[in-house]
């Protein structure tokens, strides 16, 4: 028996940090990984004070601000394309975002995420201060002026402000502070969270909002994902049932990548990966890939199909 393999955070050449890699090839290469789904999550930036650095995508190989409705109008002209072209493959192809969230940016999510027919809006907290603590290069700006208290405050007062906003169907890598912030603050930050993340965690599961595993940390030298497994296990006791993965690629070797082994810690927790279809979740379902259960395995890997068709007539 085997889980349904799904890749819930993938980075396509929109995402200026992204390698310059297609929609197309990453799900030829997901046919060869076996996974069932791959949902691409083009990041996007709004603070206002880092127009300059962040607020854009690459579309024909150009930037173009992330507000401009041309690169959306390519990005699901796109991805229709490739679902039909995959359309006889047992691949689910699934059209999504990373919004890097800031306090005063609501309107322009709102802009842009009532405007598209998405099926999954990832949210995430990659800046603290306007400095971005997911950077390897910007994030000693922020760790080396900030003790791990006032890190503490910022974070999860903006996470809070995230969850409440209610614009975002799942949380990406809930404890990236850990990426880099372990060097400086040392074992203490593994426990940060103690106190902080429970209350943020109820509120998550008041709105019924997933929380994502993700497995980019094991190529940053981290030894769990994001989140710890101590994390994860905090927010299954506070209720939270929806949970995704994604190996958050930037490059086509990093697609898929630890995803079976997240399946795993989910399965010993006794939680369970879901997929979306217009932003609404349906968990997966375990089944054989063998031959001999190949109509099981057929009906699970299609499990969003039939939800998809009755809810909007298909894409």
């Amino acid at each position: 028996m085997k889980s349904v393999k799904t890749d819930y955070h993938v980075h396509p050449d929109y995402s200026i940090d992204a390698s310059p890699v297609q929609i197309r090839d990453y799900c030829q290469k997901a046919l060869e990984l076996s996974l069932a789904e791959i949902c691409f999550t083009t990041h996007i930036e709004l603070d206002p004070v880092r127009r300059e650095k962040d607020n854009f995508v690459i579309m024909n190989g150009k930037k173009i601000s992330v507000l401009h409705p041309a690169w959306l109008d390519s990005y699901f002209e796109e991805i229709s394309r490739v679902q039909k072209e995959f359309k006889h493959t047992n691949l689910k192809i699934k059209a999504g975002l990373e919004i890097g969230y800031c306090p005063g940016c609501e309107k322009d999510i709102e802009k842009i995420v009532n405007n598209y027919p998405f099926d999954f809006i990832l949210g995430a907290i990659h800046c603290l201060n306007h400095i971005a603590i997911s950077s390897m290069k910007e994030s000693p700006s922020y760790f080396k002026n900030k003790n791990l208290t006032a890190l503490r405050t910022d974070y999860f007062t903006i996470l809070y402000e995230a969850v409440t906003t209610g614009f975002f169907d799942s949380i990406a890598h809930i404890d990236l502070y850990r990426r880099y912030g372990l060097k400086y603050y040392g074992p203490e930050i593994l426990t940060v969270h103690r106190g902080a993340i429970e209350p943020i965690f109820r509120e998550m599961a008041r709105r019924k909002m997933g929380l994502e595993v993700n497995t980019s940390s094991r190529r940053r030298g981290l030894k769990e994902f994001h989140p710890s497994k101590e994390i994860l296990s905090l927010a299954a006791e506070s209720g939270i049932e929806i949970y995704t993965v994604g190996s958050d690629a930037h490059s086509l070797d990093e697609l898929g990548e630890h995803i079976e082994e997240a399946l795993a810690l989910l399965k010993t927790l006794n939680l369970r990966n879901h997929v979306f279809s217009r932003r609404q979740a349906t968990p997966c379902q375990d089944c054989s890939i063998k031959a001999s259960n190949s109509i099981q395995a057929t009906q699970c890997l299609q499990l969003t199909d039939s939800r998809q068709q009755n809810q909007s007539g298909g894409q």
